[in-house]
């Protein structure tokens, strides 16, 4: 490129007409040890940790806004759009039914109890408490951070980019990819891009988003993976439905139109009848996906192969693209799980094997996961479905229940929908291979089985383990009847 002072110029802007990239050796020392491009829970924990260790680290970061406008700061999809206010949110929806049934309970609520925007502006606060804290974190461990959008020049070098146009060169000896995924537009539709939203936006509003058009990826919510289990998603369903949520069943929108009060009133396809409907709401919701972030990292040009459908990263077992000092992390990367602690425990894995001769490598089998729907679902390992394409349908068990909480019982609650189950593989001890949950509180059920579960637990196992009385999570030391006896499974007693 021509320039002859690279100190006058390293982690400055400069503003430069580059050529078109091209891979070429470092012909100098790398700046940092480790450059990372994204700056959410992966990002973040491999460059903590690569600092840790005592290694020159550089973080790049950049939230492009939403088509909306939505910005926010750093510490990526969960931190700000994601798992925070996403479970803060559900904590108030449950306050909402504690209330409901206060009464039942001897508690005197005068009156009807309204909810307001406080929530959101209390819960954006926390968020943005949480962005501050990752910048003094950064701070503390002496990692360098570029709020810039990074783009690869080579193996080694990033070029970062501001909102302004300024342009940096950084270089390092390992580069991380760890941009993560933004949500997808239905862009065949008319309308959806100028008046729609997604989840970037959903957990910025000022004010409550109303009667809202939620449009899924098939009939149910775009949540986790998990959810593409048939009979646990059915469940939720239903649960969602006796609450008030209207489906509708195989209708695909095809206008998004803005009316003169503001409202959007949308027109839809249904798939039964060939017919057309129309109804008129305050919000449209897209929930049809998330992309990848790979689009502006220049990784073709460069060598990092993609997969063509999905595109995302291709990696193998330790993190490595096809090039060899260039990994992926997180959602960005192909076949791993979407998932915070999976993203955060890969980073801080990488980083170790970088830097502190580790070998260990992430296990991604046997991940805990919970969709927190308003009776929330979690899951580890496999699904009925996936055990019996695995290991045959004639070698697996299910040990199956229907019970009622008893925190549902004085206020009479429908508890229909609360229901476990688990996979077992058909063998001596029946060593267990999945189990799932619909209930109140399954993400701490399933957390808490879910190292059993790692540690190759067996229904012999669970069935010598004392459930603690009365919980939710007993029920899974209680599971007797089979699927395959055919024998009504809703508990009735001890």
């Amino acid at each position: 490129m021509g320039i002859k002072n690279r100190e006058s110029y390293v982690g400055q802007p400069v503003h430069l007409v580059l050529p078109p990239p091209v891979l070429r050796p470092v012909l100098w020392p790398s700046d940092f040890d480790l450059v990372v491009i994204g700056g959410g829970s992966g990002g973040l924990a491999c460059a903590k940790e690569a600092a840790e260790l005592g290694k020159k680290v550089a973080v790049l970061d950049y939230v492009e806004p939403s088509p909306r406008g939505t910005k926010w700061g750093l510490g990526g999809t969960c931190v700000n759009v994601g798992c925070v206010p996403k479970k803060l949110m559900h904590q108030a929806a449950l306050l909402g039914g504690a209330i409901r049934d206060a009464r039942y309970y001897g508690w005197n609520v005068v009156g009807p109890v309204r909810h307001d925007c406080k929530m959101a502006q209390a819960i954006q606060n926390y968020v943005k408490s949480l962005n501050w804290g990752h910048r003094v974190q950064l701070q503390d461990r002496k990692v360098k951070y570029f709020n810039m959008k990074g783009s690869f020049v080579d193996e080694h070098t990033v070029r970062g980019l501001t909102k302004d146009g300024e342009e940096t060169l950084i270089t390092g000896e390992h580069v991380v990819i760890a941009t993560g995924g933004r949500p997808r537009y239905p862009a065949h539709i008319r309308g959806a891009v100028e008046h729609g939203i997604t989840s970037d936006d959903l957990f910025w509003l000022k004010e409550s988003p109303g009667k809202t058009f939620l449009r899924v990826l098939g009939w149910g919510i775009r949540t986790s993976p998990s959810l593409a289990l048939q009979q646990m998603s059915l469940l939720v369903k239903e649960s969602m439905a006796s609450l008030g949520t209207r489906f509708l069943e195989q209708c695909t929108p095809t206008d998004v139109e803005k009316l003169p009060d503001a409202r959007l009133r949308v027109t839809w396809t249904d798939g039964r009848s060939g017919g057309r409907g129309t109804d008129d709401f305050d919000t449209v919701l897209w929930a049809v996906g998330r992309a990848p972030e790979t689009k502006a990292l220049n990784l073709r040009e460069v060598g990092v192969e993609l997969n063509p459908s999905s595109r995302k990263i291709i990696v193998d077992a330790g993190e490595t693209t096809s090039l060899p000092h260039v990994y992926a992390i997180g959602d960005v990367a192909e076949g791993r799980p979407e998932l915070t602690p999976t993203a955060i425990a890969a980073g801080r894995l990488l980083a170790r094997r970088l830097f502190a001769r580790s070998s260990e490598l992430m296990d991604y089998d046997n991940v805990p996961t919970t969709v927190f729907t308003p009776l929330e679902y979690g899951c580890v390992g496999l699904s009925e479905e996936r055990a019996a394409e695995r290991y045959g349908e004639e070698n697996i068990e299910v040990f199956h229940a229907y019970y009622k909480p008893l925190e549902f019982t004085v206020a009479d609650r429908d508890a229909s929908q609360c229901y476990v189950k688990m996979v077992c593989l058909q063998e001596r001890d029946l060593k267990i291979v999945g189990l799932h949950f619909v209930g109140p509180h399954a993400g701490e059920v399933i957390q808490g089985f879910a190292l059993g579960i790692k540690c190759g637990a067996t229904y012999a196992q669970l069935m010598q383990t004392a459930g603690i009385h009365p919980t939710c999570a007993e029920e899974v030391t209680k599971l007797r009847i089979t699927k395959r006896s055919g024998l009504d499974a809703t508990v009735t007693g001890c």
